[in-house]
């Protein structure tokens, strides 16, 4: 949950398979930077104006995806006037998006498929808003993060009067947690932090990822306690030296977190119990951890 130390992707050797739906979701994501290229290759590019005309109209074309609606219906749905709801379907009837059947307007197939395209784009732009502080400090070119998953998610961000409250938020999912993995370039609490290692140490069953130097660190530290932890196997250390970003799968949740550099304190954190996100974390953590290497207690090593 640092800044990354590689902006590489390649790195990762081990990919399971996913979900139809992760696997496109993940594709889209690799081949966005290329979208333009292809669009234009294509000769498929729309006009910028008719683009902010559509997703002008998203409200109507949602209220539509819901059920098919009548001139009166739609303006007492979006509080709009008459003039109003005869303009907005007049020009949606002109784009081939609505049709009229037994006086109530229903979207064709052409207007359904732009529908949950401008939802879709609307959920993402929002995401992309409120985990804005996390996505400048993670890595911005690995292929295998995708915003979609995340569209739910909640953000906590550190406020001057309330620095604490991102790494506030990691312990207490930790604390509900029987089970807890996650990597990161740096540690995942700040080590002064004896709460959330006495819960690591005895609570929790742990399997954690941190470049070589960050894990001796933390035996250094707790020396005893580290040692006893790994020993009855409540908590197992790996390193890796290059990490693309911070990840915290709990039991019902998964989290990505950002720290200040300069600080070392976390400022943003973003977790969500989506399935989806659920399924992008495995198959991230799987990837790793599969190019990681274990580390022993320290009088075995």
């Amino acid at each position: 949950m640092d800044s990354p130390q590689d902006d590489r992707t390649s790195d990762l050797v081990f990919k399971p398979p996913g979900s139809p739906i992760l696997e496109a979701v993940l594709q889209n994501a690799r081949n966005q930077k290329y979208l333009g290229k292809r669009m234009d290759a294509a000769g498929s590019r729309i006009d910028a104006d008719q683009l902010g005309n559509i997703v002008r109209h998203g409200p109507v074309l949602e209220a539509l995806r819901e059920k098919p609606l009548d001139r009166r219906e739609i303006e007492e749905r979006l509080d709009v006037s008459r003039a109003t709801s005869h303009r907005l379907t007049k020009w949606l009837d002109e784009q081939g998006f609505v049709e009229k059947v037994d006086s109530r307007f229903q979207l064709t197939g052409h207007g359904e498929a732009v529908t949950d395209e401008v939802l879709r784009f609307e959920a993402n732009v929002s995401a992309v808003h409120r985990m804005g502080p996390l996505l400048d400090m993670i890595c911005p070119h690995h292929a295998e993060f995708a915003i979609e998953p995340m569209v739910d998610a909640t953000v906590t961000v550190a406020e001057p009067e309330d620095p604490y409250r991102p790494i506030e938020q990691f312990i207490s999912l930790v604390s509900e947690s029987t089970m807890f993995r996650g990597f990161n370039t740096t540690h995942m609490a700040p080590l002064i932090i004896g709460e959330f290692y006495q819960q690591l140490f005895d609570d929790t069953e742990s399997e954690v990822i941190h470049p070589s130097h960050i894990v001796e660190k933390l035996v250094d530290t707790y020396p005893v306690r580290a040692k006893e932890a790994i020993d009855r196997g409540q908590l197992t250390l790996r390193t890796r030296e290059k990490l693309p970003y911070g990840l915290a799968i709990f039991d019902e949740r998964v989290g990505i977190g950002g720290y200040d550099t300069e600080t070392g304190l976390m400022q943003a954190f973003v977790d969500t119990d989506s399935p989806l996100a659920r399924e992008w974390a495995e198959r991230v953590y799987a990837s790793i951890k599969a190019d990681s290497t274990l580390f022993d207690s320290p009088e075995s090593q």
